[in-house]
């Protein structure tokens, strides 16, 4: 019974952290592209 419950908490754990870890990555891209896109719009205002 403990073995059971040890592997589901285990399994829930690791998909927790890549879940984490993707949606880390995926904002941070979306950051990166949104910082990249405000940085040119500025730079297109002052010329």
């Amino acid at each position: 019974m403990i073995k059971t419950i040890l592997i589901i908490i285990i399994s829930v754990t690791i998909f927790g952290i890549l879940f984490f870890i993707l949606v880390r990555n995926a904002l941070k891209r979306k950051l990166d592209i949104l910082l990249e896109q405000e940085k040119k719009s500025k730079s297109d205002n002052t010329d």
